[in-house]
This record gives C-alpha cells, structure tokens and sequence, in this order.
C-alpha cells in the first residue's frame, strides 16, 4: 500500500489521539472540582453531629476530594485529621460563628485543638481556639501535613497558638492571636494577608521558627500583613539556629520593640539567623534601630525568592473550590 493511501489513516488515528487526550484532561480537571459532601450539624438535621465523626467516616488513604461543611456553632472537641486520610477540606460559613475550642496543656504536639497530620488539607472559615490561658504550651492548631492551606480563618491561644510544624503551608486573610511564640516550628509557609495580634501581659514574641540547617528550604514570609497587640513585642527569637522569617509589605504598630528582634540569650545564632524586613510600614516598622544581625533593608533580589507563591510552590498543589458534588456520606452503618 502507497503512503498516499496510509495519509487518511494516519491522520484519523492523530485527531483520534487527540481527541482522546483532550477528553481524559476535561474527565480529569472535572474531578479536580467535585467532591464528596460531608455535612456537620449540632442540631442533628446533617450526617455528623461532631466534626470527628466526619474525619473518621471518610475511608483511609482516601484518593477524592472530600468536603467537610461545618454548619455555625461551638464545637467543643479534639480533632485530628489522620495522615492516612488526605484531600479533605473542612469549612464553616464564617469563622466568627463556626469555632472549634478546646483547652488542653500537654506537650505541645499533643495539645492541639486541631491537629493536621494529613496533606493536601484545606481548612476555611473557621475558629480554631485553645483556651487554656498562660503558663503553659497550649497548641491551637497544628499542621505537620504537605500541601496545606486555610483561608479567613481565625487560630486563638495564648503560648504556641499556631504550631507550624512541617511541610508547605498557605494561610490566607487568617487572624493569628497569641502572646509567647505564638507561631512557631519548621515549615516552609506563606501568610498573605494575615493579621497578627499579641496579648501579652508583657513582651510578647510573634515568631519563633525552628529551621536547623542552611539547606533546609523552611521559613515563615509574611506579605501584606498588619501586626498590632497591647502592650509591646519582637518578631521573633530562633527556636532553631539558622531561623528564617522575612516581613514585606507588612504594617506594623509600635506594639514592635525598636530592635524588633531576640537572639533568645544566644549570641551564636547572630551570624545563622535570616530575619528581614522589606518594604514595610507603620511605627513599629523603623529601621533604624533594629538588632545589626538582621537584614533591616531587603533590597529587591534578597526580597524576590520569598514574597510570592513560588516560594511554598503553590502553583503546584493550591486547588480550587468544588463545583460539583457527587454523593454524602451518612452516619447510618
């Protein structure tokens, strides 16, 4: 057979194969915007009356988008989202009136009130609060799971309120209040928009992130944030030698110490430490009294790596919303 007489059914099997990929892109990105319904409902008239329930129903090593709507009110409760059970979002209508509390003290990774283990969690509109006042390490919320993000989202305690433990993390228009090391641990995180609140009775510490290691790629960068507080504090103290935390675009009040940060009674973490400030504004902002071993003026190429996405690779793994969703669980066996 002449090729003249192959070039019909070459062509047919190409626009087949094409067609073929074009089809499995449009199933894929469809799956990517649906989701299993979960509903959580004190009132008894959703599938779970606990948002436990509702993270215990959902299979292990799940591979579906599960969307987990938390109807207003205060749930008093210990959650956990396991590290076998990924893709799962959690959302209330507003923070301000779905609020999830508890009151414990135990070592910090075991006394949050939420506690994310698992990845690719999406948390939104919601309190997430420990109530269990000074003196002691009381975690509200902990995530040590990849590819996390919260949005509107109000984190309240006291010592330890956020304890950002590892992996990459997004948070989005959330309310952080707390007064001792109130965001803490070794993840790689972007806060966007977050507004920071110390309340403590003397000199609070906004940051304390633990990074060990020059090649660790961790650190907090906060970008378009407002800090305020009473009485006055730091933006952070090295909880790990070679802490990293960068402010730009941030306002802050004159709740901010001049030398605006703590070496922790360690003078050898001068020369490791990577703190800056970049473009930021308000009284508490001043440069010119700041600790000589931080970066009181980031120009725009040490600036550039930290504030946007690419620095917690988000492009990779921030999903959208569902648009659809394909059946509810029920609490019935």
């Amino acid at each position: 057979m002449s090729r003249r007489s192959d070039f019909p059914r070459i062509t047919t099997i190409a626009l087949i194969s094409v067609f073929v990929a074009v089809f499995v892109a449009e199933i894929t990105k469809a799956a990517a915007t649906a989701a299993i319904l979960i509903t959580v409902d004190q009132s008894g008239r959703g599938n779970f009356t606990k948002i436990q329930d509702a993270i215990d129903a959902v299979p292990v090593n799940n591979v579906e988008q599960v969307f987990i709507a938390v109807k207003p009110g205060i749930y008093r409760e210990k959650v956990i989202v396991p590290a076998n059970k990924p893709f799962i979002t959690i959302s209330g209508r507003r923070a301000v009136d779905t609020i999830v509390t508890w009151n414990d003290s135990r070592i910090t990774y075991n006394s949050a009130t939420l506690a994310v283990l698992a990845s690719d969690f999406v948390g939104r509109y919601l309190t997430i609060q420990n109530g269990f006042g000074p003196g002691a390490q009381a975690v509200a919320l902990r995530v040590s799971g990849d590819r996390v993000s919260f949005n509107a989202c109000r984190f309240l305690g006291h010592q330890d309120t956020l304890l950002d433990d590892i992996g990459r993390h997004y948070y989005k228009s959330c309310y952080i209040e707390g007064a001792t090391d109130f965001i803490c641990g070794n993840a790689a995180s972007l806060f966007e928009n977050c507004h920071l609140h110390s309340v403590s009775d003397a000199v609070g510490t906004i940051t304390a992130q633990r990074r060990e290691s020059p090649s660790e790629t961790t650190g907090f960068s906060f970008m378009g944030c407002k800090i305020t507080g009473i009485n006055s504090a730091v933006l952070g103290r090295p909880w790990g030698a070679y802490s990293r935390v960068v402010f730009g675009y941030t306002y802050m009040s004159d709740l901010i110490l001049p030398q605006g940060w703590d070496d922790w009674q360690d003078p050898s973490k001068h020369s490791t430490v990577y703190y800056g400030q970049y473009r930021c504004y308000g009284k508490g902002a001043n440069p010119s009294r700041r600790v000589p071993w931080s970066l009181t003026n980031m120009t725009s190429q040490e600036a550039a790596p930290f504030f946007n996405k690419s620095f917690i690779g988000a492009a990779d793994w921030l999903r959208p919303l569902p648009t659809t969703f394909k059946r509810a669980f029920s609490s019935k066996p």
